[in-house]
């Protein structure tokens, strides 16, 4: 018995591993012929078009964005569960313990990021329709849990209730209509990724401003009712216009993985190149076939013909994770959150501590902080469908840190006009961040894959805030323990070095870092550095000086590279025929 147990264990552990495995690797998403022409229409017949993707995204994402206005909870619950004391240096009552803060850390640092790295690909396999509709049914129960929490004064419920399941709800539902917009919009892949995650932001904003007067008119438990139930059926409502592109999608002259098509929108002649490279005809007449067999057809070779277009989208999601390129992306994407995740979640206390304001003040420049948040994500996003994805991070990144290395002489000199400026400007680089990432990993590792490896590059995100925060409050506390005061500029000082540090870190790693597709696979030519796109040209820079590509040549030199892809894969296919005739 003791020696068939650690086989079985042995065992045990593999099937996990394939499990895991299988789960990243499979992205296909299929639907019936009756599904896709279902998805051509909204309720009542209404005609199905992508613009209605921006509008119901930006409610989904301001709701899902409600989790960061829940600091205004902080106070009324921990009133309402511990009970009020009086303060004899402030002469107001306030709680004695202050536990309802964890919630936001164990909802935003930890649930978040897991939930979306681990549903991405799930959400691929079936659909953003389907995982907005789940992210929301668990996001409501987390809301009725907690409310139970706080009636029954159990903060362990309000834990598991808001912080659990509603943030694993809402990482679910943060990446559906994100990776939705990136396949709807490959003319405008910025945008869409920047109006999408604004609305995050957005919520953040308006939302925090409902809580109080509910509070007041219907007590603190049934305040998660109402709001969870009102969330609820506005995000079920969103979730019923996401859908994904039909098979053989093309607009303004490109299909969904941006391949250029025939003008006029020819898309059976694209989605007719098949294995063997021949032209197949459809003529539904001729062949007597019926319209849901087309269909499937046009499905099967609509993925042979981007195979053979783009070789690129045939990397499957577990290729793109351990790739090289997704690996320096994860740690530019750390490098250019940490600033805005560290930084300004205490820019209340150093507007007081450092320059003297009071609380009004301080709440109106957090106020407008958030502002630039949101115009960072929407400004650098769309912006970056012209500059390109990696210009557009190297002067967010290049930004930070030139603001990081000011940040201490400014707060040592107390400029306060120079403070706000730079603190803004830092602000809309972390915003902007967010708004182009998407876009950038759909840029390199296509449409198929964008759900996944968006929710995993946000534990980026997570571990910024967890890792950073927990080295900054130790520093900071350290600091005030040798005699340092609040007032001291030092206190805040001493961390951003460390913060500068990071920043650099993934500005060099940026440097590294592809374009698109075309990027990461067009053979190198001989004595080339690096390479980089400016206004959408690719720039070669290397032992021949620096070589600037006319669009021309790079569709040349990829049509060369295709050919010499589909010429080796005939090869192995022929060969691997030839052996099985032999065997």
């Amino acid at each position: 018995m003791t020696n068939h147990q650690p086989q079985n264990d042995e065992q045990q552990g593999r099937s996990l591993f394939r499990e895991i495995h299988r789960h990243y690797s499979d992205t296909e998403y299929h639907r019936s012929p009756a599904t896709i022409e279902s998805e051509k229409y909204l309720l009542f017949k209404i005609p199905f078009n992508r613009w209605a993707m921006f509008p119901t995204a930006f409610l989904f994402q301001a709701i899902c964005g409600s989790l960061y206005a829940w600091s205004v909870f902080n106070d009324p619950i921990d009133g309402y569960i511990h009970g009020l004391v009086l303060n004899p240096a402030t002469g107001k009552s306030a709680p004695p313990v202050h536990d309802a803060a964890i919630t936001f850390y164990i909802a935003v640092e930890g649930c978040f990021g897991i939930s979306a790295a681990i549903n991405g690909p799930w959400l691929e396999r079936n659909g953003p329709k389907l995982a907005a509709i789940l992210g929301s049914t668990v996001f409501f129960l987390g809301n009725m849990i907690a409310a139970i929490g706080i009636y029954a004064k159990i903060m362990a419920l309000l834990y598991f209730g808001y912080g659990v399941l509603g943030g694993a709800g809402l990482g679910l539902c943060y990446i559906s209509p994100v990776s939705a917009l990136q396949k709807w919009f490959p003319d405008r892949r910025g945008l869409a990724a920047g109006f999408a995650v604004c609305g995050f932001g957005a919520g953040s904003i308006i939302l925090a401003k409902v809580p109080q007067p509910l509070i007041a008119a219907v007590g603190l438990p049934l305040t998660f009712v109402v709001l969870g139930c009102c969330y609820f059926g506005a995000m079920m409502i969103c979730a019923l216009v996401f859908r994904v592109p039909p098979p053989g999608f093309q607009i303004n002259g490109m299909d969904m993985y941006r391949n250029k098509v025939n003008e006029g929108g020819s898309e059976m002649e694209v989605a007719g190149v098949g294995a063997s490279g021949e032209k197949q005809e459809l003529d539904e007449a001729e062949n007597g076939k019926e319209v849901d067999m087309v269909q499937l057809e046009a499905n099967d070779r609509d993925r042979d013909a981007k195979e053979f277009r783009d070789p690129g989208v045939k990397m499957v999601l577990s290729s793109a994770i351990f790739s090289k390129e997704y690996r320096i992306m994860y740690v530019m994407f750390f490098g250019n959150s940490i600033a805005g995740l560290v930084v300004l979640s205490r820019l209340a206390n150093i507007v007081k501590d450092i320059f003297g304001k009071d609380e009004g003040t301080a709440a109106t420049i957090v106020a407008i902080n958030g502002g630039f948040n949101l115009g960072g994500r929407l400004f650098f996003s769309t912006v970056s469908d012209r500059l390109g994805r990696k210009n557009s991070f190297f002067v967010m990144l290049c930004s930070q840190v030139i603001i990081l290395a000011a940040l201490p002489t400014i707060m040592e000199r107390q400029v306060y006009w120079a403070f706000l400026l730079v603190i803004w400007c830092l602000t809309a680089c972390y915003g902007g961040g967010f708004g182009c990432i998407p876009a950038f990993l759909c840029d390199m590792f296509g449409p198929s894959n964008i759900g996944a490896l968006h929710g995993i590059i946000l534990t980026a995100w997570s571990l910024a805030g967890v890792g950073g925060g927990l080295l900054f409050t130790e520093i900071y506390n350290h600091l005030l323990a040798d005699g340092h005061t609040i007032k001291d500029p030092y206190v805040y000082s001493a961390n951003l070095h460390w913060i500068l540090a990071v920043a650099c870190v993934g500005f060099l790693f940026l440097l590294f870092v592809g374009t698109n597709v075309h990027d990461r696979l067009l053979p190198k030519e001989k004595g080339e550095w690096a390479r980089i796109r400016l206004f959408g040209r690719l720039c070669k820079i290397g032992s021949f000086g620096f070589r600037y590509m006319t669009s021309e040549t790079e569709d040349s030199e990829w049509e060369a590279y295709v050919d010499e892809r589909r010429q080796q894969e005939r090869d192995s296919s022929i060969t691997r025929t030839d052996t099985t005739t032999v065997e």
